[in-house]
């Protein structure tokens, strides 16, 4: 066996073949580079003209834009009054409106005066009038005789 390579008509290291051809270059970068050039001016171009598109819109929106009016009425609205205290909208103090009750309360059951002179009818404290009636008991009451039931 021979180690050596035969020569099949090579000339310059190339084999020659009546049916196989061989390109000069595999690649030529000039259509690729002018592509590529072009490519990037339309988008360039394309940038800019959407800009003026957006920049003409933002005007025109700005020069006819009318707010809407409001979903709901502004500032606060209260419910008709009566309105339960301590709510918002309510101006009297809860707690305030309270204690003026229980003040005027403890001094009407600490009054004396006269309800009607000429009748004899006073009205006087309550801790006094208990005590009255601890001491002299209640008037006494005619009971009522039950009516007759139909049968």
């Amino acid at each position: 066996m021979s180690t050596e390579h035969p020569n099949h008509g090579a000339t310059n290291g190339r084999p020659e073949h009546m049916d196989v051809s061989f390109e000069a270059k595999d690649v030529q970068p000039s259509p690729i580079l002018k592509f590529l050039f072009w490519l990037g001016v339309t988008v360039v171009l394309s940038f800019v003209l959407s800009l003026g598109v957006y920049d003409g819109l933002k005007s025109y929106f700005t020069s006819t834009y009318v707010q809407p009016p409001p979903s709901r009425p502004t500032g606060l609205q209260y419910p008709p009054e009566p309105r339960l205290q301590g709510v918002p909208g309510h101006l009297a103090d809860a707690q305030q409106d309270m204690r003026d009750k229980v003040e005027a309360d403890t001094k009407a059951n600490n009054q004396l005066g006269w309800v009607d002179e000429k009748a004899g009818i006073a009205e006087i404290p309550v801790k006094d009038a208990m005590q009255l009636i601890v001491e002299k008991g209640l008037p006494a009451v005619k009971a009522v005789a039950p009516a007759e039931s139909k049968k």
